[in-house]
């Protein structure tokens, strides 16, 4: 099905229109925000614990390794059961290990290996969140707005980047970690209700057979292998998400270390980031066609790569502030625009499995971060970023040359 020709009007937020994609969207701006003031606040707790960078590196190998263990399973499991009450649980567990983290902190012991232990624990459970959670966009809105809800969903992500992360720097200082974790918590309450109100049948019937899990996860791997385009895209996922992705975790190294600007200017790089972040997204949405078009994503990711090198080798922290809003522009373009490719060219009754080979690029990212810390240690937060900016930038060059990608049209939803 061809998309709509670029316009610049405010249909960019024409998936609002559909009463459960509306829904969802209202959820995730109140989740998200909480999620991002307890990522922020947790990657401070472990950095404030021992002052050691390589802490940072272990509780994302933690996070990382449940993800990439399970993802795959997790595609199996929402691509065999209703999505939205897989989601319901998810965001439950979820819910519970933030209490639990906020009753520790607040209650003035919160050990490293407790703290280790909660991020594996929601590894798990991210594992089996995310293919749910993706897999069920398509199917609030009708085809022609795939595009346009992707973008606006990842519009919604990095708008709670700005307000969640402006909201910790702020708590942080003045009560500490705990409070973040504890209104992390209470978020899940609105998730939970909001999907309670979700009224559709979500899964076709035909995909209610039961079958062994082996072989759902080999049926999905086998239809990813065998689409040329679809095996590109879901490789190409792994580069921003490996080299690029980390960059905001290593801000609070940045913060530390680089800046000396504790935890407001924290505040401030990860607002920065995000309100870049929102720019590319609002970019995609207003222009469908360069959220489908290969091309262009690759361009966005070489982008990418220069705007991150040269804002780890800024050693001033204004002068960094808008190569860094740069990162956050060419980070959600390139991310969204791999998204709405894959959701495109991914059938319905496969999609939950596609995008949880994908969706592993969450723990790659995770791995990513662990890496990036842990050389850090060795080189320094600013050489080490420098470095995977360039990577980024030769891929992105190799890509475009090289690759179908390169030289592919606008992709079309495939039933």
């Amino acid at each position: 099905m061809p998309l709509p020709r670029p316009r610049w009007r405010f249909d960019s937020f024409s998936s609002l229109r559909h009463r459960n994609y509306r829904l969802l969207w209202l959820g995730n701006l109140v989740s998200n925000t909480g999620d991002w003031m307890d990522q922020i606040a947790l990657n401070w707790l472990v950095i404030t614990i021992r002052g050691n960078p390589f802490d940072l590196a272990l509780l994302n190998l933690f996070r990382a390794t449940p993800i990439l263990a399970f993802t795959l399973l997790g595609g199996a499991v929402a691509d065999r059961m209703d999505r939205r009450r897989m989601l319901m649980m998810t965001q439950s567990i979820h819910m519970l290990t933030a209490f639990l983290l906020a009753f520790m902190v607040l209650g003035g012991h919160a050990p490293l290996w407790a703290v280790l232990a909660i991020a594996a624990v929601r590894g798990i459970n991210i594992a089996f969140n995310l293919p749910a959670r993706h897999s069920l966009v398509p199917l609030l809105v009708p085809p022609e707005a795939v595009p346009n809800a992707v973008a606006l969903n990842s519009m919604t992500i990095n708008l709670t980047k700005v307000i969640g992360p402006a909201f910790a720097g702020v708590l942080i200082a003045g009560f500490g970690t705990g409070i973040c974790f504890l209104l992390n918590a209470l978020s899940f309450l609105v998730v939970l209700w909001t999907l309670a109100l979700l009224r559709f049948d979500l899964l076709p019937a035909r995909e209610r057979a039961r079958i062994p899990l082996h072989r759902s996860i080999a049926e999905g791997l086998r239809h990813t292998a065998g689409d040329r385009v679809l095996l590109l895209l879901v490789l190409l996922s792994l580069v921003p998400t490996f080299f690029g992705q980390p960059y905001l975790a290593l801000l609070s190294l940045f913060a530390h270390d680089v800046y000396d600007i504790g935890a407001d200017g924290l505040g401030v790089l990860t607002a920065v980031a995000s309100v870049g972040s929102i720019t590319g997204a609002f970019l995609l949405a207003s222009m469908p066609r360069w959220a489908a078009s290969t091309r262009v994503m690759v361009i966005f990711l070489m982008l990418l790569g220069l705007s991150l090198a040269a804002f780890a080798l800024t050693p001033a922290f204004a002068p960094a502030l808008p190569l860094l809003f740069c990162v956050g522009a060419m980070n959600i373009a390139c991310n969204a625009a791999n998204n709405t490719q894959i959701q495109l060219r991914a059938p319905d009754h496969m999609r939950g499995r596609v995008m949880s080979i994908m969706l592993m690029n969450r723990g790659v990212a995770q791995i990513g971060v662990a890496a990036w810390a842990a050389l850090a240690g060795f080189v320094g937060v600013q050489a080490a970023l420098a470095s995977s900016g360039a990577v980024i930038a030769v891929i992105g060059v190799v890509f475009l040359l090289f690759s179908r990608l390169g030289q592919a049209e606008p992709v079309t939803r495939e039933s």
